[in-house]
């Protein structure tokens, strides 16, 4: 068997349905054919699709790595990497502590690599505004608009950093006044 016709059963296997058997497929056209950097793509695509990030971001690499001159490839690892820096991010942000920096800057990182990434948007939005940083998520939740205007999600950040921002401004108004009576 050569490395095509285990590319063919996971297409196959993608058809049906079998994400599993379909990843199966292509990291066997892997060990045939070990120098073809479509192999490696392909098979990070399904990994992607699978939510296999951490595999996804491998094989991205390994594709890259026998074929840098391919820019759908180049394009490809860059959006895998940006999804893991989000992941990365929100498992620091959901601990406790002063990670909160880092994971800031992992985000800022996730969207360079990928503008389009709204989850990266949406998280740093709502990363600046737990530490009052209203200006700079406000930025996110209207650039997350810009690429999906009727995003929930989004609107409702956007809404939350408004609100939030007033009350502080009264806050700290209400506080002036008494400091000059």
């Amino acid at each position: 068997m050569d490395g095509e016709s285990s590319i063919r059963k996971a297409y196959e296997a993608i058809l049906s349905g079998d994400f599993e058997q379909a990843l199966a497929r292509f990291e066997e056209a892997i060990a045939l054919e070990p120098d073809q950097g479509v192999h490696y793509y392909k098979c990070s695509i399904t990994c992607a699709r699978s939510g296999k990030w951490q595999k996804a971001l491998h094989y991205a690499e390994q594709a890259v790595a026998l074929e840098p001159a391919q820019e759908e490839y180049r394009f490809h690892l860059q959006t895998v990497q940006s999804r893991w820096r989000v992941i990365e991010a929100e498992a620091l942000l959901s601990r406790e502590g002063t990670e909160g920096e880092k994971a800031i800057a992992m985000l800022c990182d996730a969207i360079r690599l990928d503008p389009l990434n709204l989850d990266a948007l949406l998280i740093l939005g709502a990363a600046y505004a737990a530490r009052n940083r209203f200006e700079e998520a406000a930025v996110c939740a209207k650039d997350a608009l810009r690429l999906d205007p009727e995003h929930s999600a989004a609107r409702r950040l956007l809404a939350d950093v408004r609100r939030s921002r007033l009350a502080l401004r009264t806050y700290k108004q209400r506080r002036q006044r008494k400091r000059n009576r």
